[in-house]
Formats: structure tokens, C-alpha cells, sequence
């Protein structure tokens, strides 16, 4: 029964994660860097917030994906005048 518990605590976690702004999970993430740095946290919940912080490292990557897939390259010619915008390649 404590190991379902877990699992929905876990779950309720992620889904959480997911509504985050950039700026909130960034925040949050270095705040979890900063506890686990200082290092006088159990181990047990250093296990739990470093987990919570690869999902916020996950939430961060996925916005900032999402952000430069919306950015626009301008494009010139070679006089250096604007033609126009084209996709950004991200890669």
C-alpha cells in the first residue's frame, strides 16, 4: 500500500512539474541545486528533491524548445537589407 502511495505521490509530482512557467521551475531548480550543495539534507529526501529537480531540468529543456522553435531568423540580403523571416534551425 506505501509503495502505491508513493507512486501517486510521484505522479501528482510530475503533473505538477508540468504546469510550471520557465521562471517558476528554474527558480525552483536552483533551489533545489542549492540545498543538495549545501549538503545537510537526509538522504532520503536529497534522493526525492534531486528527482524533483531532472523533472524541472526536463520542464526547463522542453519550454526553451518550445520557445526557439517560435523564433524567426531575419533574413537579409547581401546589401544587408531585411527580406524577410525564415525558421529557425534549431538542431
Amino acid at each position: 500500500m506505501a509503495e502505491n502511495t508513493q507512486v501517486n505521490v510521484q505522479e501528482n509530482a510530475r503533473a505538477d512539474v508540468k504546469k510550471l512557467s520557465f521562471e517558476r521551475a528554474i527558480e525552483e531548480l536552483e533551489s533545489i541545486v542549492k540545498r543538495l550543495e549545501d549538503g545537510k539534507v537526509p538522504l532520503e529526501e536529497s534522493v526525492a528533491i534531486y528527482e524533483r529537480g531532472e523533472a524541472l531540468k526536463r520542464r526547463c529543456e522542453e519550454l526553451l524548445r518550445q520557445a526557439e522553435a517560435r523564433v524567426d531568423k531575419i533574413t537579409t540580403d547581401s546589401s544587408g537589407q531585411v527580406t524577410g523571416t525564415e525558421p529557425l534551425d534549431v538542431q
